[in-house]
C-alpha cells in the first residue's frame, strides 16, 4: 500500500506540475462546470414542475431546459474567464477561487434574472429555478475543486515510512500552522499524528485530520497510541518553567523534543520545517514574551545618529542588531577588538570588510581618541556597553576595573555632556546593588558616576539599566557548563544553594532600548529577571540532557561572590510607573572629584567613593 501511495505522489506531482497540465486543466475545470451547471438546471426545473403537479415534469423541463441551458453555459463561461476562475487566477480549491466562484454565480444568476423579464415566450422559465439551480450549481462547482484538494493533499502528506511521527503540543495558531506546513510537504521529515493540549474545549478535535489526544497528562497514552517517538513544543510564547515540565514529561518516555522559535520571531513570517529545532538551555532557562512599545523606541532613534560602545560584545553586538532595524541615521560601533567588529558587521550586513566609518576602533581610557569621535562624529544617543565583567579576574587585577568600568564610562559621559548627547544609557549589573566585589564596586560607581553628570547635564538624559546574568554571553555560567561537559566534566559548582538570575540575551536588549525611551536623568532602571534559578538544577538539567555520566563538583564561593544575586539595593523600591518590565529606582550622584586618576589602592579607592 505505502508503495502504491508513493507512486501514486510521485505521479500526481509530475503531472499537476507540467505546463500541459496546468494548459488542460482549465479546460477540464470548464467541462466539468458546465456539466454541473447542467445536471443542477435540469433538477431544479424538475423539481419546480414536480412541485407544481405537472402530469409530464420531463417534458416541462425539457421544455424549460432547451432555453436556459444554453444561455447558462455562455454566461457561466463569459463571466468564469472575466473573473479569472478559468485563467489560472487562483490556487485550485483555494479560498480565494471559492470566493471567485461565488462571484461569478452571483453574475451569472443576476444576468439570468434579468434575461428573464425578456423572454416574450407564453412559458418563461421560472424564477425560482434560477435560483435554485445557481445555489446548487456553486455548492457542488466548489465541492469538486475541494474534493480534488483532499486527494492531491492527501497524495502528497508524508507516511510513516519516510518522516518520524510526531506529537504536537499546542492546538493554537502555532501548532495548527506548523501541522498543515508538515502535511502539505512530501519531503517533510516529521508527520504529526496527534495534537496535545490542556485546553479541554480541544480534547477529542480533529484539526486537518489530526486528533486531539488529550493534555499533558496524557502524553503517555497518546505516545503508546501513536507510536510517536518525538514531541514538538508548538507554543512560542511558552515560558522556560512550562518548557521544562514537557520536556521532562517527554524524556521520561525516551522522547525527542522539539521546540518553534519564541513568539517575537513568529510574527516575521510563516512557519517553516526549518524552523523545528532541538530544546536549548536557553528555552529551558529564559523564554519570556517582551512587549515593547515601538512608537516610543522610535521618536528617539529613528534618523539619530547612535554610538554603541563595546560593540562586539555579546550585549553591545545584538543592540547593534536590534538598532539597525530602528533605521538610525548613523549606526557607529565602537570596541577595542578588531574581530568582535569584524562579527558584528558580518551579522548586520551579511559583510564585513572593516572599510567604513560604522566601525570605530577605540579604547575607552583613552580620552583624546573618545573626544575625537565625540567631536567628529556627534553621536546624539549613546548606549555604553563596553566594561570589563569578569569577577575572579577583577578581584585580582582591581585597577583594571576602576581604570575601565569608572574613569572610562566618565570620559564617555564627558565627551555626551559636552557634545549634547541626548540619550545616554550606561549598561550597569545586579552586582551593583549592595556590592561586595570589585566587578560590583566599579559598575556602582559607574551608575553614580552616571547619574552625577545627568545632574549636571544642561539637556539630554543619562541612566543606567541593571540586569542580571544573559544566556549565551560569552563566559557565562552556561557556556563552562557546556565546554566542561564536552570535556566530560566535572561540572563546576560554587555552592549548592547558589541562585542567578536569567534572561536571554534578545530580552534584555528590547528593554535596554525602551528604557532609553522612558528614563529619566538619574535613574536606574533595574530589568525584571524572572525567578532565580538554582545554578546546581541548571546543571543538573544539562548533564541530563546530555546524556552523558558526568559529575557535579561543589568548589566552594569564590571571592566576592553571593550565594543570592540581589536585583535593588537597600532603600531601593521596586516601582514601575511606565512599563511592567521595568523599575525605576533613583540612584544617589557621586562626587566627582573624589575619582583620582591613578590610585596606588583602587580596591581602597572604591570603597571610600561608595561609602560618600
Amino acid at each position: 500500500m505505502t508503495v502504491l501511495l508513493s507512486r501514486a505522489r510521485r505521479f500526481t506531482d509530475r503531472l499537476t506540475n507540467s505546463s500541459r497540465f496546468v494548459a488542460l486543466s482549465s479546460v477540464l475545470q470548464f467541462v466539468i462546470d458546465m456539466i454541473i451547471w447542467s445536471v443542477t438546471a435540469i433538477a431544479a426545473s424538475y423539481a419546480r414542475f414536480e412541485y407544481q403537479g405537472h402530469h409530464d415534469p420531463f417534458g416541462a423541463t425539457k421544455s424549460s431546459v432547451i432555453r436556459v441551458i444554453p444561455i447558462v453555459l455562455v454566461v457561466q463561461a463569459i463571466v468564469g474567464y472575466v473573473v479569472g476562475i478559468y485563467r489560472r487566477r487562483w490556487r485550485y480549491g483555494s479560498f480565494d477561487e471559492v470566493g471567485g466562484l461565488v462571484v461569478a454565480t452571483l453574475i451569472t444568476t443576476s444576468v439570468l434574472f434579468v434575461l428573464r423579464f425578456f423572454d416574450t415566450s407564453l412559458n418563461p422559465f421560472p424564477r425560482s429555478v434560477i435560483f435554485i439551480s445557481g445555489f446548487a450549481g456553486l455548492c457542488f462547482v466548489a465541492a469538486s475543486r475541494y474534493a480534488w484538494r483532499l486527494i492531491r493533499e492527501q497524495l502528497r502528506r508524508p507516511t510513516d515510512q519516510t518522516a518520524a511521527k510526531i506529537l504536537v503540543y499546542g492546538a493554537g495558531e502555532g501548532g495548527i500552522q506548523m501541522v498543515n506546513t508538515l502535511l502539505r510537504n512530501p519531503q517533510s521529515p516529521y508527520l504529526p499524528v496527534g495534537f496535545l493540549d490542556d485546553n479541554p474545549d480541544t480534547h477529542r478535535l480533529s484539526i486537518s485530520g489530526v486528533p486531539v489526544l488529550g493534555g499533558r497528562d496524557q502524553l503517555s497514552n497518546a505516545r503508546a497510541r501513536t507510536g510517536a517517538t518525538t514531541l514538538l513544543i508548538a507554543i512560542p510564547s511558552a515560558d522556560s518553567a512550562f518548557i521544562g515540565d514537557i520536556s521532562a514529561r517527554a524524556r521520561e518516555l525516551s522522547m525527542d523534543v522539539k521546540v518553534l522559535p519564541a513568539v517575537q520571531n513568529l510574527n516575521e513570517r510563516p512557519l517553516d520545517t526549518s524552523d523545528i529545532r532541538d530544546l536549548t538551555d536557553e528555552d529551558l532557562l529564559g523564554r519570556r514574551k517582551v512587549v515593547i512599545d515601538l512608537q516610543q523606541i522610535s521618536d528617539y532613534l529613528v534618523n539619530r545618529r547612535v554610538l554603541v560602545t563595546g560593540a562586539g560584545g555579546s550585549i553591545g553586538s545584538e543592540l547593534c542588531r536590534q538598532l539597525a532595524r530602528f533605521n538610525p541615521a548613523e549606526l557607529i560601533m565602537l570596541d577595542r577588538d578588531e574581530s568582535a567588529l569584524h562579527e558584528v558587521q558580518l551579522s548586520i550586513h551579511g559583510r564585513a570588510l572593516l572599510d567604513t566609518p560604522q566601525t570605530v576602533l577605540a579604547d575607552l581610557r583613552d580620552e583624546a581618541t573618545i573626544n575625537h569621535i565625540f567631536d567628529t562624529r556627534k553621536p546624539e544617543v549613546v548606549f555604553h556597553a563596553a566594561a570589563l565583567k569578569h569577577l575572579p579576574l577583577l578581584e585580582r587585577y582591581p585597577l583594571e576595573a576602576y581604570q575601565t568600568n569608572v574613569l572610562g564610562t566618565l570620559t564617555l559621559l564627558n565627551a555626551a555632556q559636552r557634545t549634547g548627547v541626548g540619550v545616554f544609557v550606561n549598561i550597569s549589573t545586579d552586582k551593583a546593588a549592595n556590592p561586595i566585589s570589585v566587578l560590583g564596586y566599579s559598575k556602582r560607581i559607574a551608575e553614580r558616576v552616571t547619574a552625577a553628570v545627568g545632574q549636571s547635564a544642561k539637556s539630554g538624559k543619562y541612566m543606567s539599566v541593571r540586569f542580571g546574568n544573559v544566556l549565551g554571553s560569552r563566559g557565562s555560567v552556561l557556556m563552562s557548563f557546556r565546554d566542561q561537559i564536552a570535556k566530560g566534566g566535572p561540572l563546576t559548582v560554587t555552592h549548592r544553594g547558589v541562585t542567578r538570575y536569567f534572561m536571554t540575551i534578545s530580552e534584555a536588549v528590547q528593554l535596554v532600548i525602551q528604557a532609553g525611551a522612558i528614563g529619566s536623568s538619574g535613574e536606574a532602571l533595574v530589568l525584571d529577571m524572572g525567578t532565580p534559578v538554582s545554578i546546581y538544577d541548571v546543571a543538573k538539567q544539562l548533564v541530563a540532557n546530555s546524556g552523558k555520566p558526568v559529575e557535579i563538583e561543589i568548589v566552594g564561593l569564590r571571592a566576592g561572590e553571593k550565594v543570592h544575586e540581589e536585583l535593588f539595593g537597600d532603600g531601593e523600591i521596586d516601582t514601575r510607573p511606565r512599563h511592567p518590565l521595568i523599575s525605576h529606582v533613583p540612584v544617589l550622584p557621586v562626587d566627582l572629584g573624589l575619582l583620582t586618576p591613578s590610585p596606588t589602592d583602587a580596591r581602597e579607592t572604591m570603597l571610600r567613593i561608595i561609602a560618600n
